[in-house]
């Protein structure tokens, strides 16, 4: 995942409309005993296989986390309750600054909280109104287009990977629950984990990249990463997206009336435009 506009409200915008992104735990989200489904039946055609294992996301109640070149980030979808939270960590190589973000919608409510990291913030104009430590609240009457301040339930999988196990040209099976082949990225461009940029900058390259994935004894997808070879304008790299606690997340709490401010105008003179 790249941040196309380093700008104060681009900065916003690339946190509340990207998805992509964290190996990393969020603090006290510690994966719960997965719960009393049935055991799947595999499918003995590994392609089958993880086309299945995408089905348990479509009913929105599960822990993710994500990883990309420059991107870490993790959260949780809790459809039962309308509620969703995203934390996002941006630091793109030799970049000047760095941010946080922390991202929770409880229907129809969302609040998002930035940090941002460097040196000379004080000359990034209208930083310190989004700098502050508070969940800033989003009100939705004030963005012309609403659903760009809201989570998509009706499209609850962080990282398109239905899309991604449909792009897979050449799989097999490694190992129990365990999988490897080849994908062809440039066939799930809509998929949130895959960067048209990097399609592009792969060339014919993104026909073929190598893949692992992993089911739980459930037959749920835990997790799928694609290998990404070097490009001009990128190193070698591992997209990784994870999954745990099918049906048995947590909603994410509501921020404090304390730890909150109305967010400024300057967020939503960006979605007005």
């Amino acid at each position: 995942m790249k941040i196309r506009r380093w700008s104060i409200v681009g900065l916003v915008a690339a946190s509340l409309l990207t998805s992509g992104v964290s190996a990393c735990k969020m603090p006290g989200a510690e994966p719960k005993a997965a719960g009393s489904a049935s055991p799947t039946a595999a499918s003995d055609d590994p392609k089958q296989a993880l086309l299945d294992s995408t089905k348990e996301i479509s009913k929105g109640n599960f822990r993710y986390s994500m990883t990309a070149d420059g991107s870490t980030g993790g959260g949780v979808v809790h459809m039962p309750s309308k509620s969703a939270q995203l934390k996002l960590t941006f630091a793109q190589p030799g970049a000047k600054y760095s941010m946080d973000m922390d991202f929770i919608y409880i229907e129809p409510d969302s609040w998002v909280r930035l940090k941002f990291n460097g040196t000379d913030l004080s000359k990034i104009p209208g930083l310190d109104q989004l700098n502050t430590g508070k969940y800033m609240h989003l009100d939705q009457t004030k963005a012309k287009d609403i659903k760009d301040l809201r989570f998509d339930f009706s499209n609850v999988d962080p990282a398109g990977s239905t899309l991604l196990t449909k792009s897979v040209t050449d799989v097999k099976k490694t190992g129990e629950g365990s999988y490897a082949g080849t994908i062809d990225v440039s066939k799930a461009g809509e998929a949130t984990m895959i960067d048209p940029q990097l399609v592009t900058a792969l060339g014919v390259q993104a026909n073929s990249l190598p893949f692992t994935a992993k089911v739980d004894p459930q037959g749920r997808l835990s997790q799928f990463t694609v290998q990404v070879p070097a490009t001009q304008d990128s190193k070698a790299h591992e997209l990784t997206v994870s999954y745990s606690d099918y049906d048995a997340a947590s909603q994410p709490a509501k921020p404090a009336t304390t730890d909150t401010v109305e967010a400024p105008q300057q967020v939503y003179d960006y979605f007005n435009k």
